[in-house]
């Protein structure tokens, strides 16, 4: 259902709930319908002034609201146990009782000011350090979500992999994100317009799988006005969802871990679980294009990692016993070089 919609319903019926009751106590006073029905409507006009107030604030902020107010009244509490009240001052004051109540809710107000504040300026990492189990037991049951950028979709490899088993939790996409990729199936180059189809094509993969719950977040107001590039709303996103951000994106992946946020990347999971060779292994290597000195011969392993074969040029094309001499690490990845078996 539409959220829109939904908080228009609601409106209408608490509108005619107001204006019923308003009218019942009208009629119960012996005064007439029309003024009940209009104290009603009043009523219910303050509170719809008040939701259009509160029309940023979000149940999360309550619920900080809530507890940075509970803190701020315990303690208000504790320093009005400790004697203050009892000093000299407001003994001998001719108004003291007076007096006393006064400071006393001031006391109340100022702490539960000051608590609701620091609340909300708080994120779920500091509440997680003062009530430690709750984000336990909440990762523990259902995990942390895992928030995807437009790269990472229409890379296209995300379906399998989460068919796999081996991404837990909830998959969020903003719904800026699909609106990029509704974009770039929209646009004019052959090229971008393919992948933002594949993109949407992936999503609809998504939606179907039977094991993976599968979010849209919609954005808020404030968030969908802002003029933050959408690297820097996903990351914010991820933030306020404390979710893990699955990205191929190297620059976005160094800004998200920098903020503190784990980043999970296909690029590294191909990197980690490449094999790992040591010198003097033997294997079997077909040679199939030559290499960048001309006695040099090519061949791939089944998960594409390359091997370049020494004094091997005039065996391209067959399958050769070879020996691993050493590895380079590169940008890519791992070269890896070995001689022919003697």
């Amino acid at each position: 259902m539409n959220s829109a919609w939904s908080i228009r319903l609601v409106r209408a019926l608490f509108f005619a709930l107001f204006v019923f009751t308003g009218i019942t106590i009208a009629l119960g006073f012996q005064q007439p319908a029309w003024k009940g029905a209009l104290t009603g409507a009043a009523v219910m006009g303050l509170l719809l002034a008040l939701d259009a107030l509160f029309a940023r604030f979000t149940l999360r902020d309550f619920s900080h609201a809530t507890f940075g107010l509970a803190i701020g009244l315990f303690c208000a509490w504790l320093i009005t146990r400790i004697g203050v009240f009892q000093l000299a001052y407001f003994q001998t004051l001719p108004e003291g009782d007076t007096m006393q109540n006064v400071v006393e809710l001031l006391i109340y107000a100022s702490m539960a000011f000051f608590g609701v504040t620091f609340a909300l300026r708080s994120d779920r990492d500091q509440f997680a350090f003062l009530i430690p189990y709750v984000r336990f037991r909440r990762d523990a049951s259902e995990g942390e979500p895992l928030l995807l950028d437009a790269g990472i979709i229409v890379d296209g490899r995300i379906p399998e992999v989460a068919q796999t088993g081996f991404l837990g939790g909830m998959m969020v996409v903003p719904r800026f994100v699909l609106e990029e990729l509704r974009h770039l199936s929209e646009s004019a180059d052959s090229l971008q317009s393919a992948r933002g189809r594949r993109g949407l094509e992936v999503m609809e993969r998504l939606r179907a799988l039977g094991g993976q719950r599968l979010s849209i977040h919609e954005d808020p107001p404030a968030a969908a006005a802002s003029r933050e590039t959408e690297d820097a709303r996903l990351v914010t996103l991820a933030r306020e969802l404390n979710a893990r951000l699955l990205t191929n994106d190297t620059s976005l992946a160094k800004v998200a871990r920098l903020r503190g946020i784990t980043v999970l990347s296909f690029q590294d999971l191909s990197l980690a679980l490449q094999p790992q060779f040591a010198p003097g292994e033997e294997l079997q290597l077909t040679l199939v294009k030559p290499g960048k000195d001309k006695h040099q011969a090519v061949g791939y392993l089944p998960d594409g990692t390359m091997i370049v074969v020494n004094q091997a040029a005039s065996f391209i094309g067959q399958t050769v016993d070879v020996v691993i001499s050493g590895t380079l690490p590169t940008s890519a990845g791992r070269l890896i070089f070995a001689e022919m078996k003697r």
